[in-house]
């Protein structure tokens, strides 16, 4: 478990691993309001620590439309009444098998619709804590990045020491180098980056280990 800010806006995060490709689940609890990021399944694991934490669940954020990121929304909104949140430009793909990718792996999932869209700069409440939306396409056309006070939720844009794929539908790899930049200018070295797999550390970490970044590729 995660305390960010212990003296000021007490923010505790809990990462779980879920499904089958290990995506990285967050909950973030700030006062007695909760958010859970990226419920790619597991569901009875997730709302089990949902639980223990107390709250109430007032967003389910999905930093894209993966099935690996989306696969517990609905589950985790019949439990909460919570809202998901999503970008405007992936809101097709909780709808859509082979957007989402499900069908290739031979379901076909679908999602409940969004409570709302999102775009970029929106800022997201919980408790007293604030994340402001990043749009950062090139995963996924409406793939975001959630940045809160020193710490940021990085979604399938970065990996502590890689990037999410540019290969599958709807992804860019133009996109993909313009967001990388963005990040450059946007996140501190002491920020703590927690990913959408992997492992968590510092955005100083990252631009030690990561080779996509301040190198060639992104030039």
């Amino acid at each position: 478990m995660e305390e960010i800010n212990p003296n000021q806006n007490k923010v505790v995060i809990e990462r779980l691993e879920v499904g089958a490709f290990l995506t990285n689940c967050y909950i973030l609890k700030s006062g007695e309001e909760l958010v859970v990021i990226d419920p790619g399944g597991d569901a009875e694991q997730i709302l089990k620590l949902v639980g223990q934490l107390g709250g109430m669940v007032k967003y389910v954020i999905n930093t894209h439309g993966h099935i690996d990121h989306i696969g517990a929304n609905a589950e985790l909104v019949n439990a909460t009444g919570a809202q998901i949140l999503i970008h405007e430009l992936d809101a097709r793909m909780l709808r859509e098998p082979d957007r989402n990718l499900s069908a290739l792996m031979g379901i076909s999932f679908n999602s409940p619709v969004p409570g709302k869209l999102l775009k970029e700069g929106d800022e997201i409440e919980i408790g007293r804590a604030r994340l402001e939306v990043l749009h950062t396409p090139g995963h996924t056309p409406g793939s975001i990045c959630l940045l809160g006070d020193g710490y940021g939720f990085t979604g399938d844009t970065l990996f502590l020491d890689s990037i999410g794929r540019v290969d599958l539908p709807g992804g860019s790899e133009g996109a993909m180098k313009e967001s990388l930049k963005k990040l450059q200018r946007r996140l501190k070295r002491e920020m703590m980056l927690y990913p959408g797999h992997g492992m968590m550390g510092t955005f100083g970490r990252a631009l030690l280990i990561n080779p996509f970044l301040g190198g060639v590729w992104t030039v």
